[in-house]
């Protein structure tokens, strides 16, 4: 990044642009399908393109194409007598390489006699989760600033989600929970690895895994969560996909800072004119951080690739099928330095080498009922994680282990769900099985323990959700509950893990509504802790309990308009049987961040911990031109050790997060947008130096003194500007970015190495000093994306 110079930045922009001069005004056309809930298709419905003379009529099936499109940026808006009218914000309408806009429309409270199109297609949020839940589009996701375009990294700009330590990990530390208290969802296939270098046991890494590309919308709901989903403490983040192309065949290439993304779409055995029943999407992404850090002299060496694919099949007008996969291939090592650093030095010492391999793959049947009653929802899907994790006593020849973990674990999923309308009533059941198999070599010569270990058993699981809305959807009421169950844990049975959860919403007013929600949930922890074994070969840990969390949250939101809203919501998070290591005495809520292995210990579910305060939020959909989203949390967030009624901040507790994210759309296809992310000082662990200098290069941390100091506030300010062009036959899009425009020193632990002369050789007796490091540098950037 530091060799990106002013003078190549300004020739490739003098490039585009006598590029832009040379070409002529160019029109496309604009598809997708509308359908109703159950998934029927709405026949003469009305799309058009808000503030244009834009528009069409769906056919028989649903279908509508608006022609002649300048490309440009619009409101989207869809209306039929007797459903609501809904807006899709933000389209971005190109001369190659627009995807489908598809809606889905919910039946009106009364019949109307015409469309009215006034605050009907307000900013809305599902009936089961009324509050605590943000969506962001693909275009929204595309242009974050700060980003790169990943996904993951998006989540974290949200309300109530912390920014890791450093600002440089994917984690979601959501309203004061731990990084592994969060699930993810693909069209309905959980993921529990979304990061390359991701962190067994838990979900962080540095870098995502999904490509924005193959992304319709992404749902982050922080309370809440719906009954269909298992294991989730603090929060679920839900990525939909889209379809491939059904007309033609369409691409993108994606150069980054940090990456190459080749992207691929269209139909399969198409005939003639018509749409394809079957349609195909698939990406691959290359890393070249490790070059990048070569040339400027760094020892570390990130490399990764992943691919991604999508495939789906119409059968006939009730049912279709997808096929969806995603993985990666990851190695992390370093390098010898050519010239002694002392920052360096230390990075070379204590950085890790991880292999991992990734693999998940699902096949979803959707069925819609001929008498319009309903539809189900069937996934069968697996996913893998080989990880290879290893520190070296002398990693610049890799000899000396001092800790190993080569693990695999496997999980084979069936999902399915029925929803039925009962009249004005929408219930929707189902169940879950799984199959798990865990194997784990482990050598720890810090803490004297190495053991093999392999477990396998079978997951289970039932819920119900039943929800209708009363007084002409005033009143909306959803009621639901999960029971859980394995086979390999002894203190847990299906009754003991009953969670029920109950959701309110009244608008006592125009425009202004009262939320509530009340629910229990629960977690089985983490294969690194189910398969730990001690030196004597015991699974010491199969006493486990399922982790509990109670949540209570109150909301009051306002709507000042179809675009935007306001809303104020109060949370309190109670959790108990939280696994507790015997070794450090602290709760696993405290660890989980950075690059390590979560929960390969001996533990005991005996801790409590609580997390509550409250968050305002002002949204602001497409509007003039404007786009935004800024929010303030204020929260406590505390966990127990042994001694339940001790309670200590946890090392998310910043008391304070702002965030704010928006653009401007300017003319002739120019976009200026920013991102603000504020956290308040945070409680850190500091380093037991006697411990880590009998044990060098291992890093011990002296977690009874945690709470004792703080780090300093985070600050950081990203800014973006965005230029499209579109020609005949591709689209262009440049974007330059600037991370960290403020220069502020983003607030990271002290770290310590080995004293050493100016040759790098150690110095005798040995001893570790501070190391000092710049973190408030400026970062700029510069992104290329051609759709053809």
């Amino acid at each position: 990044m530091k060799k990106i110079t002013p003078s190549l930045i300004t020739f490739l922009f003098l490039s585009v642009f006598l590029i832009n001069s040379s070409y002529a005004q160019v029109t496309t056309d604009l598809f997708g399908t509308v359908t109703d809930e159950v998934g029927a298709p709405v026949a003469g419905a009305s799309v058009y393109l808000e503030g244009t003379a834009k528009g069409a009529q769906t056919d028989f099936d649903g279908n509508y194409t608006i022609k002649g499109i300048t490309p440009g940026t619009y409101n989207l808006v869809v209306s039929y007598i007797g459903y609501e009218t809904q807006t899709q914000y933000n389209v971005i309408v190109r001369s190659k390489g627009t995807p489908k806009y598809n809606f889905v429309l919910k039946e009106a409270s009364e019949q109307l006699d015409e469309v009215v199109l006034s605050n009907a297609n307000k900013i809305s949020r599902p009936r089961e989760t009324p509050l605590s839940t943000q969506s962001l589009s693909a275009v929204e996701i595309a242009t974050y600033p700060g980003s790169n375009n990943d996904v993951v990294q998006v989540a974290q700009t949200l309300p109530g989600v912390s920014p890791s330590i450093g600002g440089f990990r994917n984690d979601l530390i959501i309203r004061g929970g731990a990084p592994n208290e969060t699930v993810y969802y693909l069209d309905g296939m959980e993921i529990p690895n979304i990061n390359h270098f991701s962190t067994q046991g838990s979900a962080g890494g540095p870098v995502g895994l999904i490509n924005v590309s193959f992304i319709d919308n992404v749902t982050l709901s922080t309370s809440a969560f719906g009954a269909r989903y298992d294991n989730p403490l603090s929060g679920v983040l839900q990525f939909s996909q889209r379809d491939g192309n059904s007309r033609n065949f369409n691409g993108n290439f994606r150069v980054s800072a940090t990456e190459a993304a080749l992207t691929l779409e269209g139909p399969l055995f198409k005939k003639a004119d018509d749409e394809s029943r079957t349609t195909f999407l698939a990406s691959v992404r290359r890393s070249y951080l490790q070059f990048l850090f070569e040339l400027v002299g760094l020892p570390l060496r990130p490399n990764y690739w992943d691919y991604q694919y999508k495939i789906n099949h119409k059968i006939d007008s009730y049912n279709d099928i997808s096929l969806i996969g995603l993985g990666s291939i990851d190695d992390f090592s370093v390098e010898p330095l050519e010239e002694f650093d002392p920052e360096q030095q230390a990075q070379l010492d204590q950085t890790p080498f991880i292999e991992q391999r990734t693999n998940a793959i699902g096949l979803t049947w959707k069925r819609r009922f001929r008498d319009g009653g309903g539809f189900m929802e069937t996934t069968l899907s697996n996913n893998t994680l080989v990880n290879d994790f290893t520190r070296y006593e002398d990693p610049e020849n890799e000899t000396g282990v001092i800790f190993s973990n080569d693990a695999t674990e496997s999980e084979t999923k069936l999902r399915y769900a029925l929803t039925r309308f009962l009249g004005d009533w929408k219930l929707t059941s189902g169940f879950n099985v799984q199959y798990s198999d865990y194997e784990n070599e482990t050598v720890n010569v810090t803490d004297n323990i190495t053991f093999n270990s392999a477990i396998d058993f079978f997951k289970y699981g039932f819920f119900t959700n039943l929800t209708k809305s009363f007084f002409n959807d005033k009143l909306d009421f959803s009621f639901g509950f999960r029971l859980d169950d394995d086979t390999f844990t002894e203190e847990d049975n299906l009754l003991s893990t009953f969670s029920p959860r109950l959701s309110l919403s009244y608008e006592f007013s125009e425009n202004w509504r009262l939320n509530g929600s009340v629910g229990r949930y629960y977690k089985l922890p983490p294969y690194t802790i189910l398969g730990f074994r001690d030196n004597n070969g015991i699974l010491v840990n199969q006493n486990a309990e399922y982790t509990l969390s109670d949540h209570v949250v109150v909301g009051l939101q306002h709507y000042f308009g179809p675009s935007s809203s306001i809303s104020l919501e109060g949370f309190y998070k109670r959790y108990d049987d939280y696994p507790v290591s015997v070794l450090d005495g602290v709760s696993l809520a405290n660890k989980g961040a950075d690059f390590e292995v979560l929960g390969s210990e001996d533990i005991e579910t005996v801790g409590r911990g609580r997390s509550y305060g409250a968050e305002l939020q002002f949204q602001q959909k497409l509007s003039n031109n404007f786009y935004g989203i800024f929010a303030y949390t204020w929260f406590y967030s505390e966990f127990t050790g042994f001694d339940r009624d001790s309670y200590l901040p946890s090392v998310w507790d910043s008391r304070h997060l702002i965030s704010f994210t928006g653009g401007y759309k300017l003319k002739r296809n120019w976009e200026l947008s920013a991102r603000y992310r504020f956290a308040g000082e945070t409680p850190f662990v500091p380093t037991d130096l006697d411990a880590t200098l009998a044990n060098y290069p291992e890093v011990i941390l002296d977690y009874d003194r945690l709470g004792e100091e703080n780090l300093d506030i985070f600050s950081q300010l990203d800014v973006r500007i965005d230029k499209k062009w579109n020609f005949k036959n591709l689209s262009l899009n440049v974007f330059i970015e600037a991370q960290n425009v403020l220069g502020q020193d983003n607030p990271q632990p002290t770290e310590y190495g080995l004293d050493r002369n100016a040759n790098g050789d150690i110095v005798e007796p040995r001893s570790l000093v501070a190391i000092e490091s710049d973190t408030g540098q400026v970062l700029p950037s510069i992104g290329i994306v051609v759709d053809f």
